[in-house]
């Protein structure tokens, strides 16, 4: 039994220990290995399994807590790659209101920092939907009123109310419109 890995084999058959028993001692070691060895031998076996068993189940148990755990990590920390390039945006919005200037000069400011977030959304796959003059689609626009006239084709987007937004392929708001309807 002397290279016996416990934690992935089992301890050999009877045959294996009986036939080196029998040709190491002869017949006399047979005869003193009655019931009673087969049970003590039995007995080790069962505690060698159960003793196994319970470490696999440890094991189990935890890398079940460790897959758990980085799940939980994920999720707490996803929005971190997310929210890092929109921290400049702030930085410049602080850094606004912090100025005191001509209306020209803050509204030109205003407009440099609304181009840096749209950066920013865009590097983290973040783009508008195209809204006015489209054709509606109920799959990423939301029309708030349908109006008659005769100047836009049926079921055309005359007006975005409020912008629209996906990300990469999923939806994060549709876009809210005003639809042509022909009279």
């Amino acid at each position: 039994m002397a290279g016996l890995d416990l934690e992935h084999e089992l301890p050999p058959g009877d045959g294996d220990e009986n036939s080196s028993e029998t040709a190491a001692g002869g017949a006399a070691v047979s005869e003193t290995s009655g019931p009673g060895a087969e049970l003590q031998k039995l007995k080790a076996e069962r505690d060698s399994l159960l003793d196994r068993l319970a470490r696999a189940q440890a094991e189990f148990e935890n890398a079940r807590r460790r897959a758990s755990k980085e799940q939980q990590d994920f999720r707490d920390y996803a929005a971190a790659d997310s929210i890092k390039p929109l921290l400049p945006v702030l930085d410049s919005f602080e850094r606004a209101l912090q100025v005191k200037s001509e209306p020209a000069d803050f509204r030109n400011g205003v407009e440099l920092i609304y181009k840096q977030l749209q950066d920013a959304l865009a590097k983290i796959g973040v783009r508008a939907i195209p809204a006015k003059g489209e054709q509606f689609d109920p799959h990423v626009h939301e029309a708030i009123e349908m109006v008659e006239t005769s100047d836009a084709a049926d079921h055309e987007v005359i007006e975005e109310l409020q912008r629209g937004y996906k990300i990469k392929d999923r939806l994060l708001r549709p876009a809210m419109v005003k639809v042509a309807k022909n009279p």
